[in-house]
């Protein structure tokens, strides 16, 4: 037999080896598979995707001639605010957001129409008591809404004062304008092009699938290996006619077919089961999903050369876990991150997977100009993994 055939026949018993110790303990697999399905449909049962509208008072002065109905101030808030009263004392107003009766308070000026006759920027005050960062956004953004609202409620009574000024001196232009037309003459009509409009749930299963393959990568490869070194299996392959590059040669062979059958299952649970848009060709999805499972698989290796014990193993996998859950835009996207952040995020092969299979079964797309930063970063991940691990085992294969 050749040497290429040796070569050949000694990386499919790996192969065979590590597919067979998988099946041994199928337990595992289906844990790491249906416990975080489990966790999305129960996040498909609880989460409605929208939030509790928040509980606001608006303060009138009664000097500020603005009117004090509620009902008409809900009507400019919009859903994102419960307007559940009108007061003219904001002591009391704030007294009441201090409690946590409500949630925000909006002041409107004293009087706007004497300073806009002034020359003067009349201030619409926003309190809030949140420490969530972005609770307090969030609040600050729909209040902002509002104070918009009022804003053009100033606008109007100023247009009415000016509209019954004009037509009493005998100009009859603005006769068929009404004021609420003079103080918002445009409005805002949004219109998605995008080619799916997926739930929550939808939204987040290509992401979920992504999060799936990397850790049980990281976790069976680095597993694998380091329980051969501290099992005293690693001698043996020192001795015999197995390189290094053969021996992670099968281990990528075989745990990249275990990986794409869990990812097939996956997806057709996505599909079929969740409702997950699929809108690109199956072709470059598999192609991704390879490119990704490489990539973790790659950082398994890493993991597995850097570790002393199976825990070590689950404690570092663990880690890559947490980081991939908040920084490669599982939860929150990569822009909002400092720059030196995203550079972290980068290394992390899920921050691609989340971009190239979201983008291939929520778009349609996964091959434009845009989509080649990630390929290549996978394609960079995988190399630098798998030749930074190739050295060490060597060095560890090398030593007696």
């Amino acid at each position: 037999m050749t040497a290429i055939g040796q070569t050949i026949l000694r990386i499919l018993a790996i192969v065979g080896k590590e597919l067979v110790e998988v099946v041994r303990r199928p337990g595992a697999i289906i844990s790491l598979v249906l416990g975080p399905f489990l966790i999305l449909a129960v996040f498909g049962l609880g989460y409605n995707g929208v939030r509790r509208p928040l509980d606001t008072v608006v303060v009138i002065p009664p000097e500020s001639g603005l009117p004090a109905d509620a009902a008409r101030y809900q009507e400019l808030a919009g859903g994102g605010l419960q307007i559940v009263d009108v007061v003219a004392d904001r002591d009391t107003a704030v007294e009441r957001l201090r409690s946590g009766d409500v949630d925000v308070v909006v002041v409107a000026p004293v009087d706007p129409s004497a300073r806009f006759e002034a020359g003067e920027q009349s201030t619409i005050e926003v309190v809030i008591d949140v420490v969530d960062p972005i609770e307090a956004n969030y609040a600050g953004f729909l209040a902002s809404g509002l104070s918009s609202a009022v804003n053009r409620e100033i606008l109007t009574q100023l247009a009415r004062d000016g509209r019954e000024f004009a037509l009493s001196n005998g100009d009859t232009r603005l006769e068929r304008v009404p004021p609420e037309l003079v103080a918002s003459p445009t409005r805002a009509e949004l219109v998605n092009v995008a080619p799916s409009a997926p739930g929550p749930v939808a939204f987040f299963g290509p992401a979920v699938l992504v999060l799936i393959l990397q850790h049980l990568a990281i976790t069976l490869i680095a597993l694998s290996l380091v329980r051969e070194r501290t099992s005293g299996l690693m001698d043996l392959f020192r001795v015999a006619p197995v390189s290094p590059a053969e021996l992670m040669a099968g281990k990528l062979v075989a745990y990249g077919i275990i990986g794409g059958a869990i990812a097939a299952v996956t997806v057709a649970l996505l599909v079929n089961a969740f409702q997950v848009p699929f809108l690109g060709d199956p072709g470059v999805l598999v192609a991704v999903i390879a490119a990704m499972l490489a990539a973790a698989l790659g950082m398994g290796l890493v993991v597995a050369v850097v570790s002393d014990s199976e825990r070590q193993v689950v404690q570092l996998s663990l880690l890559l876990l947490l980081a991939s859950v908040f920084f490669s835009g599982f939860v929150l996207s990569i822009d909002e991150f400092e720059p030196f952040l995203r550079g972290i995020a980068y290394l992390l092969p899920v921050t691609h997977g989340i971009s190239l299979v979201g983008d291939v079964m929520l778009r349609g797309g996964g091959t434009g100009a845009a989509d080649l930063a990630a390929w290549v970063a996978l394609m960079a991940i995988t190399a630098v993994t798998v030749v930074g691990a190739w050295v060490v085992l060597r060095r560890s294969m090398r030593s007696v």
